[in-house]
């Protein structure tokens, strides 16, 4: 870690921090009603296999643990410390983790700087005051720390997922650390390591993100941030990591309004929207405009390969959604190229006929298509010069009257989506030419929930194959045009 950004973090154990052997839960009551009590529960559940340490001065015991009346109390090492006391408590909390030899902390506990009062202010100085004596802080008002390899969860997450990947993502916000983490287990994200910051009195945006632009579990990062501590050193530090991995960003607070609730949210400054978005650009990161599109990204970071897409080839049924991705595909710098004739005669050949159209895009004019005609579809279609990643729309939905017809009470037991997963999975492997799957839904009815359940199984196996799943092909365009971009920048001369 030569990097001036791994100057930054240099020092500081934060194997000790995210792998901890033994944690102290300070905040833990007997009647199983407070913060404390809640999180140790969560990390118990979700199956952290090191020991865990209630701490309440009035001792007593939670369901068949221990309360020790103090850190100093027990009877092993700490290498990390949760704090989840009320705000007045908490820097003689942190001052006695100190003493032990805690590696760090996360603070839960609010009623600090985010209320702007003097007090809550000095509360805050205090926190940082200890933390500079030796002891690395995560909070105070925050949802703490998620890492599927140890089993440190973030408040309150008994049921994320222990499997672990290559995105690490911080956050201001510990509502949006807990919700990306929630919608990173169903849409295929795997995380390194999540960070719910809050306040930021020591451990934050431009310490962390040095830290994961070293860490080799984080491939891919992503950030929330309404505020910055010193903003010519983060920018600093987001040049170098972009130059390295990908750093999607969604900054909150850029419009007036959103200012105004960043302040008292965090207490941190949203800053003018065109600075903002200039300042990104030209640091070779990502900007995106929501959670959703940071996810989305995110997804198409993880599992598509990290260089240029120019052409692309769609197919699947429906020719309007066909004429939408045309329509749709330069504004995230993506083309579809007419097919060569002889290309579109051996499509055609696999197509039902009449109606189908094989000139990219692909109409197949019937939902019914089969996983070998489609494997013959983008092996052949992969030919054409210049396709650099091809695009699969499956309107599954209208399998609901073949499995009426047939008296099949699931849908899914009439969709052959492991086969098409299966040769999709070979076609990608044959041709080079990755491929993502677009699964829209328009049946989402209480009647139609066995579509439902037969989409997200269907996304499932393909997101097993490494085939990344988008519900809109506007959607999967804008995130693979987020990948093609940020790769472009950062082989562009000078970058």
């Amino acid at each position: 870690m030569e990097t001036a950004a791994a100057d930054l973090f240099r020092g500081t154990d934060f194997d000790r921090i995210f792998h901890p052997e033994n944690i102290a839960v300070i905040g833990v009551s007997p009647k199983g009603n407070m913060f404390g009590t809640g999180i140790m529960n969560s990390i118990i559940a979700v199956g952290f296999e090191g020991g865990v340490f209630p701490v309440n001065p009035k001792g007593g015991e939670y369901a068949g643990r221990k309360i020790y009346t103090g850190v100093s109390e027990i009877p092993v090492p700490i290498d990390f410390a949760v704090i989840a006391v009320p705000a007045e408590h908490v820097p003689r909390a942190l001052e006695e983790c100190r003493l032990k030899g805690v590696a760090g902390v996360e603070i839960l506990s609010s009623g600090f700087s985010e209320l702007g009062t003097e007090a809550g202010r000095r509360l805050e100085e205090e926190i940082r005051d200890i933390a500079a004596k030796g002891i690395r802080v995560v909070g105070p008002n925050c949802f703490g720390i998620y890492c599927p390899r140890s089993g440190l969860t973030l408040l309150p997450g008994p049921d994320l997922s222990r499997k672990s990947g290559p995105v690490g993502f911080l956050s201001q916000s510990g509502g949006m650390s807990i919700d990306f983490a929630h919608i990173g287990k169903w849409m295929g994200i795997g995380f390194s390591k999540v960070v719910s910051f809050g306040n930021g009195a020591d451990l934050r945006e431009t310490e962390l993100l040095a830290y994961f632009g070293e860490d080799p579990e984080t491939r891919v990062i992503a950030l929330y941030l309404e505020g910055v501590d010193d903003g010519r050193e983060f920018l600093s530090v987001l040049k170098e990591v972009a130059a390295k991995k990908p750093v999607v960003i969604n900054k909150g607070g850029l419009s007036e309004a959103g200012s105004r609730a960043v302040a008292s949210h965090t207490a941190s400054m949203g800053g003018s929207a065109r600075i903002w978005e200039s300042a990104i650009r030209q640091s070779g990161a990502v900007q995106v405009g929501d959670l959703w599109e940071m996810a989305e990204a995110c997804l198409a970071f993880s599992l598509l390969p990290h260089r240029v897409y120019r052409n692309i080839t769609v197919a699947g049924g429906g020719g309007a959604l066909g004429v939408s991705a045309c329509d749709t595909a330069s504004e995230f710098g993506l083309t579809l190229p007419p097919l060569d004739p002889d290309l579109t005669e051996a499509i055609l050949e696999v197509l039902p006929k009449p109606g189908s159209s094989a000139k990219n895009p692909i109409d197949a004019a019937n939902p019914f298509v089969g996983p070998d005609a489609y494997r013959e579809i983008f092996l052949n279609a992969a030919k054409q010069p210049g396709i650099d990643i091809q695009f699969l729309i499956q309107l599954v939905y209208h399998y609901k009257s073949l499995s009426l017809a047939l008296g099949v009470p699931k849908v899914k037991d009439v969709v052959p989506y492991r086969e098409l997963a299966e040769e999709m999975e070979g076609a990608a492997s044959r041709t080079g030419k990755p491929i993502v799957l677009v699964l829209p839904n328009i049946k989402q009815g209480a009647e139609s929930l066995d579509i439902e359940e037969m989409n997200r199984d269907m996304r499932t196996v393909f997101l097993e194959k490494g085939i990344p799943v988008y519900d809109d092909i506007r959607k999967a365009l804008r995130a693979v045009g987020h990948v093609s971009r940020y790769c472009s920048r950062r082989a562009a001369p000078g970058s």
